[in-house]
């Protein structure tokens, strides 16, 4: 079998984060106590959870139990995502990232310092995005849409309610992408 850039990826991030592990959220009793928690505290507005997002912490990253179904892009584009939160746990760690991530200053509605993790993960999912699919596929409307409702919706607590500062980050992200390289055979 071909290498691919999946397969790169994951050998660079176990030579990056030894202790790396992908673990499928329905399988790990931590995940799905946080899902039941998750519906209460949103009156029942996040109830995708364990089958809509990927959670890292630490150097363990939990996926969807569609995992393996998933197309190889896909996994390509959550891991790179996923790893920019691994090395947020690194640089802040565990408990560091908890408290910021889920408490300072408010946890629902104004939520700071999660808004600015998934800023720089989203940022990372953008470069990617734009890398498998090209420059077009995260200019469309629909995906920056899809991105910005990440931050002011119910996914993520409604982390930043500001979706004209989203849209100036965005644009900030799409202005920073390189070009892809032209083919000459082409």
């Amino acid at each position: 079998m071909e290498r691919d850039r999946l397969d790169e990826l994951i050998e660079e991030i176990e030579a990056e984060f030894p202790g790396f592990r992908i673990i499928r959220k329905p399988e790990s009793r931590l995940q799905r106590a946080i899902h039941r928690f998750l519906c209460l505290a949103s009156f029942g507005q996040m109830r995708d959870y364990l089958d809509g997002y990927h959670t890292t912490i630490g150097t363990r990253i939990y996926v969807t139990g569609d995992w393996e179904r998933m197309s190889r892009d896909r996994r390509y584009l959550v891991l790179r995502h996923e790893r920019i939160h691994m090395r947020q746990f690194r640089r802040f760690t565990p408990v560091g990232m908890a408290l910021l991530y889920l408490l300072v200053p408010l946890p629902i509605g104004l939520a700071y310092f999660r808004a600015r993790f998934e800023m720089e993960a989203y940022a990372e999912s953008i470069r990617a995005a734009a890398e498998v699919f090209g420059p077009g596929h995260v200019r469309d409307p629909a995906y920056r849409a899809r991105t910005i409702r990440q931050f002011t919706g119910p996914a993520y607590g409604f982390m930043w309610p500001f979706p004209r500062a989203l849209e100036r980050w965005y644009d900030r992200v799409l202005a920073e992408l390189r070009p892809r390289p032209v083919d000459p055979a082409v």
